[in-house]
């Protein structure tokens, strides 16, 4: 062994003195064989090899010819176009060049220009015809025991001529038949032509194959039955003394053609309005189990929202007893002990380092009569865009103070994000609120500390517009989770007869969703998923998305087709208003998807406009609001550098009329009508039209100083211009000239 010798002294020269260290034989040639068997089977590389002794030295294998008449592939090489004048060519090039961007090199040029051609040069209807004809169920094949049956069946020989009947005598006698009237050639001539003359053109369909595979289905059957007819025929003729007449056989070809055209087709039914049917039936369905709720947890930093809501969902059974020891062992680690239950929402790694959180956290549950989407919204200042965000995809909220001597005052008090959290929401369009009075335990569960903050946080919450029936407050406690689902407390249940924080959720009222008008979704996320395509995360805030449907990103102008859609990870048939989704879209690249895009219906898209007016309501801010004063403008999960234009009007605060025209200036607290510019184009619409989609935030210095409805969006004065499917260039209109129209007045 090595370990027992002297390693460090050797002489690793007088250790291998005496081998034979030639190259590809062992250190130690201790096989027991003789030299002779040795050589026999033993390779020895000193000895020359001719590679020309192992070849064969007999005739030369010849070549085969390849074959020269073999058939043509389906491909446009051979192809000849259409001779067309120069409009009708750059129409179809246009077409090509399109549909060439959406299915790729799949197709052969000569099907797409026939398409193309047969559709009157319309890119849409071309390739919906070439999808519908790419989705084509392929041809399955048969069960096991009908290919049985038809191998058994007997063989007919297609030589035989079908002529016409022979008369026969009086005597009953029959003629004999010869093997020469026996045709099935002509039968199937004769079948063909009885089945598709029709007094009324046939048009081939793109979108029902189902048709076809039936009319094939029927000819099938009627010829199987004409060749098991014709040999029966033939066993006839050759038994002797055998009754019967040949004329049943042209009497059963005749009915046999005569089924195969009194088979009623089913007539096809429009893709849309079988779609239609089943969206109505889906959302049916839906409305007859429980509402969906889409629910923010806003409140100034460390005030518990995330422990809250974890400790929330461990007692309802989302989080399993292994994960949450995990969480505990993993969170002393970093001697954040308390922080356990905030790590079931706070899941990045410098989330959980840090102690804050800083996106919005999204998860669902359930309670008695509502399915309830989850939003964590950050508490910090620094991330107050990604809380908006958060708010502007909520219907209902719950308000999360800590009733610990000092920290209430310091989140309520200037400078700190109850108030702003609450001005936000509001403004937002959240009129439903849940005060939870968080870490009572550290009070003691005083009914005096509770009195004391719910008063001071009604007459705020008044004033910011919520109103007092709508506003509920809830004493509990997110580390011990008391008063979540259950209350166990003796001190809470000597003076506070309310309900807990889980059914408070449960009385929150569902708004009405605007499942009647165009599709319109904002995006929050892109990513790249393991199939074909990618993924776009979002809120659905008006209509309906399901797979198969087109639809238009917008600002940029692409489209895209929708192969699926996933709620929580899960594939369903269809989404509508209100529903958090993530869409499988192809045919678009990735890179024109941003956060912040809209998705809408091609045939009503939405606008994209860069200077919009607006009435606003000015916050409590230290510096007067003048013409060009620059803002941030905060419009669902987008933020645009902006400038006020222009200062319209000023509004009376109750009434709304105008109390002086273009004013030099802002002050806090004051309504006013004002126009304003955004850098680039968003996508926006009107808030008489749509509620969530006029509505936006503005936003200075790191606080927010105004909310605003869009009343009026102007789009001139910017224009685009596209070549071959992509924008070339962008401008801004200066000045318009007068001139002769193309009729000449």
């Amino acid at each position: 062994m090595s370990r027992h010798r002297n390693v460090r002294s050797m002489n690793y020269e007088d250790e291998y003195y005496g081998y034979d260290d030639s190259y590809g034989h062992s250190v130690e040639d201790d096989y027991c064989v003789s030299p002779a068997t040795a050589a026999q089977f033993m390779y020895n590389r000193d000895q020359t090899h001719s590679l020309f002794s192992y070849m064969d030295t007999g005739e030369d294998i010849p070549e085969e010819e390849s074959d020269s008449d073999h058939e043509p592939l389906t491909d446009s090489r051979n192809y000849k176009r259409p001779q067309l004048n120069d409009v009708d060519e750059a129409r179809l090039n246009s077409c090509l060049e399109e549909i060439r961007n959406i299915i790729g090199d799949s197709t052969p040029e000569h099907v797409l220009i026939d398409v193309i051609m047969q559709h009157n040069f319309s890119y849409e209807r071309a390739l919906n015809a070439i999808l519908s004809q790419q989705e084509k169920p392929k041809p399955q094949r048969e069960p096991r025991a009908k290919r049985r049956t038809r191998q058994e069946e007997p063989k007919v020989n297609t030589d035989l001529k079908l002529g016409p009947p022979p008369a026969t005598n009086n005597a009953g006698a029959r003629p004999k038949v010869k093997d020469s009237d026996l045709d099935l050639n002509h039968v199937s001539e004769g079948l063909a032509r009885k089945t598709f003359s029709s007094s009324k053109p046939t048009t081939k369909r793109f979108d029902s194959p189902v048709e076809e595979l039936k009319t094939h289905t029927v000819e099938k059957d009627a010829i199987r039955r004409i060749k098991t007819d014709t040999d029966l025929l033939r066993l006839e003729r050759n038994s002797v003394g055998s009754s019967g007449s040949t004329e049943s056989l042209p009497q059963k070809v005749e009915e046999a053609m005569n089924g195969i055209s009194a088979t009623p087709i089913p007539k096809g039914t429009s893709r849309s309005k079988q779609d239609r049917v089943d969206l109505e039936k889906e959302y049916e369905k839906r409305k007859a189990g429980k509402e969906l709720l889409n629910l923010v947890v806003i409140g100034h930093v460390d005030a518990g929202k995330s422990t809250l809501m974890g400790h929330l969902l461990y007692q309802l059974g989302h989080v399993n007893k292994r994960t949450m020891h995990k969480y505990e062992q993993e969170s002393k680690k970093l001697g954040k002990a308390s922080f356990a239950y905030a790590w079931v929402l706070d899941e990045t790694e410098e989330e959980r380092s840090r102690g804050v959180t800083m996106d919005v956290a999204q998860t669902r549950f359930e309670t008695a009569h509502r399915v309830v989407t989850l939003l964590d919204a950050p508490g910090h200042k620094d991330f107050i865009p990604n809380m908006i965000t958060g708010a502007a995809q909520a219907d209902v909220a719950i308000l999360v103070v800590n009733a610990t001597r000092g920290e209430f005052e310091t989140g309520f008090e200037a400078g700190g994000q109850t108030r702003e959290h609450a001005l936000l929401v509001r403004s937002l369009g959240v009129f439903q609120l849940a005060v939870a009075v968080n870490k009572m335990d550290t009070v003691d569960w005083s009914p005096d500390r509770f009195n004391d903050i719910t008063k001071r946080l009604g007459q705020f919450l008044k004033q910011a517009g919520f109103k007092e029936n709508d506003v509920a407050y809830v004493p509990c406690s997110g580390l011990s989770g008391e008063n979540l689902t259950v209350m166990k407390e003796a001190a809470l249940s000597a003076w506070y007869n309310g309900t807990t924080l889980l059914e408070r959720i449960d009385l929150f009222k569902a708004p009405e969703r605007a499942t009647d008008k165009p599709f319109r979704m904002c995006v929050t996320d892109v990513f790249k998923g393991m199939g074909s395509g990618f993924s776009i995360a979002g809120s659905v805030e008006a209509g309906n998305v399901q797979s198969g449907d087109r639809v238009l990103v917008m600002p940029v102008g692409h489209s895209a087709t929708v192969k699926g859609v996933l709620i929580e990870e899960g594939p369903v048939p269809c989404a509508f208003a209100g529903d958090h989704v993530a869409l499988i879209v192809t045919g678009i690249d990735m890179a024109t998807v941003h956060i912040g895009s809209i998705l809408c219906d091609p045939s009503q898209p939405i606008k994209a406009v860069s200077r919009i007016k607006a009435r606003v309501v000015i916050f409590n801010i230290d510096v007067p609001v003048t013409k060009g004063f620059p803002v941030v403008f905060h419009y669902k999960s987008l933020n645009e550098p902006a400038h006020i234009k222009r200062l319209i009007s000023q509004l009376h605060k109750s009434t709304g009329e105008v109390i002086k025209k273009k004013p030099r200036c802002l002050m806090k607290n004051s309504n006013a009508v004002i126009e304003l510019e955004i850098n680039r184009s968003v996508c926006i619409e009107l808030y008489k039209d749509y509620k969530d989609l006029g509505r936006f935030m503005l936003r200075y210095g790191g606080s927010t100083i105004a909310a605003g409805l869009v009343t009026e969006v102007s789009t001139l004065g910017r224009f685009m211009l596209r070549y071959g499917g992509s924008t070339i260039a962008a401008g801004l209109v200066t000045e318009l000239v007068e001139g002769k129209s193309a009729r000449g007045d």
